[in-house]
């Protein structure tokens, strides 16, 4: 007689008030006696796409690496992913043909749709479905989020933004329709209620968030039931992301109490948000990766600014507002300020790559069961145009995929080729996507070193 060991629901909650904590994948999740016990992650079903979105394009030739395929020597706006850059490719050469006639509104809205915008200053605005909603239709089906959209800035201008373009293409980078654009949170403590509240509308979360005065105080008598039915490495797993959601937590209410302390707070920064740009940024990727370790979604994207944003960035010694260094006129010392900024956002993402593959998760780490595109919908922006995309790929996409290369493309590529292989590479299957015309299959093929 065979006896099987009763594993946990994949979909393990630990339940307080107003609160659905999500866990993440532990061994007793997996049956044992069986051939998946031996290897607790099972990568064909950890599949996680995500999108992190640069405004403004960047310097390329301070961006574009200057060795050959191997991604060996980087360039300078690159330079902080030398501790990553085996998890990462850069790919050159690709296009968003349909972002002209070239404005910002449009470099954002084809990012992820390569769809053409309507021309319209009005509510009859069109432009297609975007990648990470065409995944979401099908990762998303077993998890609490379909998908999870985060910004930086506030986004409420509305009317004519750009050219004759709504405000509505610049605010949005998803659109599950060509008509539904699917509005970005930039608030740090509203992503964290939606990811670990149980529902209700805002009332009746902010009621719940009142009866206790953190979210792990209300699930602690749930978790030491819980603590009963898993082993050493288990528990071990699960304090440390216990550990994570109450820092979190803790950073979120400490920048809403120095917010009121704040008599002129940014006013394209929610008020509750880090005062640091790098904090506010830090906070909105943690919150993705607690996303992903509970398996709450799979499927994110990540504004880091708006296109056209004034925002500055002392921080790192600019105080040029970001706009006006991309229309540089060739001067070397905004292009030098500009390609800081690059440099800085870059090295936000650096970052959290690295904390992605330190989270262990069954046989490998988050990382290796995930894919991140990072990039810009313009190239250069002192032109304003769509072509040689500043493009950066990382993950392992559960061993499919060899990072540290370059690959430059001899000819124009639609961006929409780059779409149809991650989509691919996560188990949807398109035979075409906008204007594609094949697949990226240099970016899954081994790279002898």
């Amino acid at each position: 007689m065979i006896v099987m060991k009763k594993a946990l629901p994949r979909r393990t909650f630990l339940r307080g008030v107003g609160t659905a904590l999500a866990l993440p994948l532990l061994d007793a999740m997996v049956p044992s006696m069986t051939a998946l016990a031996a290897t607790p992650a099972d990568p064909s079903r950890l599949r996680r796409l995500g999108f992190v979105y640069m405004p403004m394009g960047c310097d390329l030739p301070r961006w574009t690496p200057p060795g050959g395929d191997v991604l060996d020597v980087l360039s300078p706006i690159l330079s902080p992913l030398e501790p990553v850059k085996k998890y990462v490719t850069a790919i050159s050469n690709l296009e968003l043909r349909n972002a002209y006639p070239g404005t910002h509104a449009t470099s954002n809205a084809s990012f992820l749709s390569a769809a053409r915008a309507k021309l319209t200053e009005s509510t009859d605005y069109y432009l297609g479905t975007t990648v990470d909603q065409i995944a979401a239709k099908q990762l998303g089906r077993e998890t609490q989020l379909p998908s999870l959209e985060i910004a930086m800035d506030l986004l409420s201008t509305v009317g004519q933004c750009d050219n004759g373009y709504a405000c509505v293409y610049q605010n949005n980078l998803s659109w599950s329709s060509p008509t539904t654009p699917l509005p970005a949170e930039a608030h740090p403590r509203i992503v964290f209620e939606r990811l670990f509240g149980e529902g209700g509308n805002a009332v009746e979360r902010r009621a719940a968030l009142k009866k206790r005065a953190s979210l792990l105080d209300s699930v602690a008598e749930e978790m030491a039931r819980l603590k009963n039915q898993l082993g050493p490495a288990d528990r071990e797993k699960v304090a440390q992301y216990l550990d994570a959601v109450r820092e979190v937590e803790r950073r979120i209410q400490k920048a809403e109490a120095d917010s009121r302390e704040d008599a002129l707070p940014d006013l394209d920064r929610p008020v509750g948000v880090p005062a640091s740009y790098a904090d506010h940024a830090r906070l909105m990727f943690d919150l993705q990766i607690l996303a992903m370790q509970g398996d709450v979604t799979r499927v994110v994207t990540f504004q880091l600014a708006r296109e056209t944003s004034n925002r500055t960035y002392p921080e790192i010694g600019v105080f040029d507002s970001h706009h006006p260094l991309t229309h540089h006129g060739n001067d070397p010392a905004k292009i030098a300020k500009m390609a800081r900024i690059n440099q800085f956002h870059v090295s936000l993402f650096a970052e959290f790559v690295a904390k992605m593959q330190a989270t262990r998760e069954g046989d490998g780490s988050l990382l290796d069961h995930s894919l991140y595109l990072y990039g810009s919908g313009m190239g250069n922006p002192n032109l304003h145009d769509h072509k040689d995309l500043p493009i950066l790929v990382a993950g392992g996409a559960a061993g499919r995929m060899k990072g540290g290369r370059h690959i430059r493309f001899k000819e124009p590529t639609p961006l929409a080729n780059l779409h149809l292989t991650l989509l691919d590479k996560v188990g949807v299957h398109l035979d075409s996507f906008a204007d594609s015309r094949g697949q990226v299959d240099e970016l899954f093929e081994p790279l002898a070193i």
